[in-house]
């Protein structure tokens, strides 16, 4: 019996000839894969899939065998047709990498290209997903108008157009994807949600599906969840170091409310299952209510929003709390129910990490005051908040230094910082697709409540009453935006784009 993660390695007798990329569907049914001029199976290896391999491997003699694990080798699948390690994966059918759950009772995991016959309108659509999740697109938006289809892709907080075709069959592409997410195709007046769950190669990404009727048609948006993608350690998020100290602290309470806020696709859900990660101790009981689950958190029990069932989070937190929990992850608090009850829930012992739709850290406090929380249980209840903005980061291979304006050194001035001597601009290149940027960090504004400041909320200051007792200049989110930029991170222009001039 072999460890979970052991290998064994013997000599396969073969003779000359050269090595030959498998289907995909093939290795991955008969666990067994080539991987240049080695041979890799798995587990629940068949006689067809070793005779299959002998006999594209030829009659060469000194061919390695390895036999892992069902893990070791859905990693070696995931490389070896993901990654190109072989240096074919870009020659191969780019449609064969894809697998749709099925959601019967008979559920496995199929490719979707198995029968060549396929209709094109289904291989469009494969192609058209399959370029999305390896380009690390957020969002698909498949969007008919007056003269055929349009289809963009969300990359790095931005729209990228895929395709405009006007010779396409539109109807036909949108129920192909209605029916992929579990929608009814005979209702297209009114707005359907629904999800896509796809494996890349290993990889589990969870799709969410929306549609919306228009005039020329339902405009269909599907948000992409990379399930094992993993989480980002806090050095990696971009906090300073003073941040990343502060997080581990307000992670370590027994009990009170942590908030992230931000726009729509700010990182809010990625800071606090980071936040998550400190909290993970194994004498501590974490669940987690979300809508959706983003990732998969080993040790940490998930629940899943469903309002058609009446699951939502208010009654999902309700029943978190009869599981005897020490830290609870709620996905958001949008309403004055589920505000009432994650406060309650803090006053009781429990640590409560929420996401909250805000513009900074101390408007957060405005908003559940909106919400209907009474002052003082507001300051007895909250501990954090984080308000954060993503940023597209500088192409370090082609930006462009230049001495800063007069207008821009201004700015610097405004907000008591330091004016840099050069500051960066995007160019493009091939190295980044001709946009200037590659990848995106986080700037941050983080508030800690101490005496003064719940002092101050208890007698129902103003937002900038607090707002001064709470954050120097430097610690506001243009502030962070700025040193960024003046490190030459970032451009100014994109500092100013998503945070604002905003004292």
């Amino acid at each position: 019996m072999m460890s979970r993660n052991a290998e064994t390695s013997r000599r396969f007798p073969a003779g000359s000839g050269s090595p030959t990329r498998l289907p995909f569907a093939f290795a991955r049914d008969q666990q067994v894969l080539l991987d240049g001029a080695r041979l890799i199976t798995g587990p629940a290896v068949t006689q067809m899939g070793l005779r299959e391999a002998q006999r594209r491997l030829g009659l060469r003699a000194g061919v390695d065998l390895t036999a892992t694990d069902q893990a070791g080798f859905e990693a070696a699948l995931a490389r070896v047709y993901n990654d190109g390690a072989d240096g074919t994966a870009k020659d191969a059918d780019p449609d064969l990498l894809f697998d749709l759950e099925d959601m019967g009772a008979n559920a496995r995991q199929r490719d979707l290209l198995d029968d060549p016959s396929d209709a094109p309108v289904i291989q469009l659509v494969n192609r058209l997903l399959k370029r999305a999740v390896l380009t690390g697109a957020s969002d698909l938006h498949v969007e008919p108008h007056e003269h055929g289809l349009r289809v963009r892709m969300r990359v790095d907080g931005f729209l990228q157009e895929v395709m405009d075709r006007s010779d396409v069959p539109v109807k036909r592409i949108v129920s192909r994807l209605k029916v992929m997410a579990g929608l009814d195709i005979a209702e297209t007046r009114l707005p359907q949600d629904g999800r896509i769950p796809l494996s890349l190669g290993g990889r589990m990404i969870d799709t969410r599906v929306s549609s919306l009727p228009g005039h020329y048609g339902e405009r269909i948006v599907l948000r992409i969840l990379d399930r094992a993608a993993g989480l980002m350690p806090l050095s990696d998020l971009g906090l300073s170091a003073d941040q990343q100290a502060l997080l581990r602290r307000l992670s370590a309470l027994p009990n009170g409310i942590i908030l992230a806020t931000g726009p729509t696709g700010a990182g809010k859900t990625t800071t606090l299952y980071s936040l998550l990660q400190l909290a993970d101790r194994a004498e501590r009981n974490i669940v987690t209510v979300e809508d959706p689950i983003e990732y998969d958190l080993p040790g940490i029990s998930q629940s899943q929003i469903n309002a058609d069932i009446g699951m939502t989070f208010v009654a999902g937190l309700r029943a978190t709390l009869r599981q005897d929990p020490d830290v609870i992850l709620v996905g958001e608090i949008r309403d004055p129910e589920t505000a009432q009850t994650a406060s309650q829930a803090a006053l009781t012992g429990h640590l409560v990490f929420s996401s909250l739709h805000a513009n900074s850290s101390i408007g957060a406090i405005v908003r559940l005051r909106d919400l209907g929380l009474d002052n003082f249980l507001i300051a007895a209840t909250l501990r954090g908040v984080i308000a954060q903005r993503l940023l597209r980061k500088l192409c370090p291979d082609c930006r462009r230094p230049h001495s800063p304006t007069e207008d821009e050194a201004q700015l610097f001035r405004r907000h008591g910082i330091a004016v840099p001597e050069v500051l960066f601009e995007p160019v493009g290149c091939d190295a980044c697709g001709g946009s200037g940027h590659a990848g995106r960090m986080g700037v941050f504004e983080m508030v800690e409540l101490g005496e003064t400041l719940r002092g101050a909320i208890d007698r129902g200051a103003s937002e900038t009453e607090m707002k001064a007792l709470a954050l120097g200049s430097g610690e506001i989110l243009i502030g962070q935006g700025l040193t960024a930029a003046a490190a030459g991170r970032v451009s100014l222009t994109e500092t100013l784009r998503v945070v604002g001039d905003v004292a």
